[in-house]
């Protein structure tokens, strides 16, 4: 199964015994943002047979910091509950402004699901092409997800620090140009605005086209490139809290890059009294 399907192939499989469909729309608690329930989303349309994965459920408890990957064990109970196994083929998709079927994607690959791949254009365009929704929650049959976990595509403060120092990974920002230069506040009390020193900012919505399809191929690769990005090289993702920082880590994984996401972002950043911020243009 190809890392990223379109809505064509995903009809033709529905129904495959080994096939599960994941609803991953999750919207950040944000000042501003928008405040719709996912899941009441969810149980009033989706697409036949899939589950509804709880992101704002899918995170550490023991930290103040939002959307940090959890345990592998609350992971792997959560995935079993869902009835996502091990050798399910999952397709992931959102209908939400954040593209968050890619975080479900990089905890998925995170927590040694292998076979993953997100829906090209997602809910919207599913509905936009008349296919068929459900609504309502499906009774779901556990399945044994074990329980593993591969850190050596995440990053933590430490990692960062010392990264600035080494330069062995490019550090890429997926957030709005106002935030990354700090001429916009951060939305989070106590955090500063600004930019990890030396990062590159690439804001997570240009890698799509107009109608909310993925950029491929060369046109991918030219976003990344002409913020000064080598795709030879490696890379690390950064945004407010991780979430669209997954966006720039699916898009490097369509072009052969395993990028790295810094699981605290800017909100673990930017709060950290001894780090360093930069504020301006890349």
């Amino acid at each position: 199964m190809d890392a990223l399907v379109t809505t064509e192939w995903l009809a033709g499989e529905l129904g495959a015994g080994d096939l599960r469909v994941v609803d991953a729309t999750y919207l950040p608690a944000l000042p501003g943002g928008p405040n719709d329930d996912p899941a009441t989303d969810y149980a009033a349309a989706h697409i036949p047979g899939a589950v509804f994965m709880d992101l704002a459920d899918l995170a550490d408890t023991n930290t103040d910091l939002p959307s940090m990957l959890p345990p592998p064990e609350k992971f792997a109970s959560r995935m079993q509950s869902l009835g996502l196994g091990d050798g399910s083929r999952i397709v992931l998709y959102d209908n939400s402004l954040y593209r968050t079927a890619a975080r479900a994607w990089f905890m998925l690959r995170t927590f040694g699901a292998h076979d993953v791949a997100i829906l090209d254009g997602g809910f919207a365009k599913w509905q936009k092409e008349g296919r068929p929704v459900a609504a309502g929650r499906d009774q779901l049959r556990h399945r044994h997800f074990t329980v593993w976990a591969d850190r050596s595509g995440v990053r933590d403060l430490n990692q960062m620090k010392a990264n600035l120092d080494s330069g062995a990974e490019q550090v890429v920002d997926a957030r709005s140009p106002a935030r990354f230069s700090g001429e916009e506040p951060d939305p989070r009390p106590g955090t500063e605005a600004g930019h990890i020193p030396g990062s590159k900012n690439l804001p997570y919505g240009t890698l799509f086209n107009d109608d909310g399809t993925w950029k491929t191929g060369e046109a991918l690769k030219a976003e990344f490139v002409a913020v000064g990005i080598d795709l030879a090289k490696p890379v690390v993702t950064t945004c407010g809290s991780g979430i669209t920082a997954s966006v720039l880590a699916f898009g490097a994984h369509l072009l052969g890059n395993e990028a790295a996401v810094y699981d605290g972002s800017w909100s673990e950043w930017g709060a950290d009294r001894s780090t360093p911020k930069a504020t301006g243009a890349a």
